[in-house]
């Protein structure tokens, strides 16, 4: 039987959403192992100057629990 887990993190990127995502799963592999999916939960823009600057997302990433 396999229990997972759910832990919320926040990416950034000044690419883009799809980039913000990549990163923070990226980053989120070399610590947490066995991540089977994550949702995006909410998506924001950082400004400044009038430009966007930063794009940013919040993630549900679900991961199994090892032994």
């Amino acid at each position: 039987m396999s229990v997972a887990k759910v832990t919320e993190i926040i990416a950034a990127s000044p690419d883009s959403f799809d980039d913000a995502v990549r990163q923070g799963i990226a980053r989120a592999s070399e610590t947490l192992k066995g991540i089977t999916s994550a949702w995006v939960s909410e998506q924001k823009v950082a400004v400044e100057n009038g430009q966007i600057s930063e794009y940013r997302v919040t993630m549900r990433v679900t991961f199994i629990l090892g032994d």
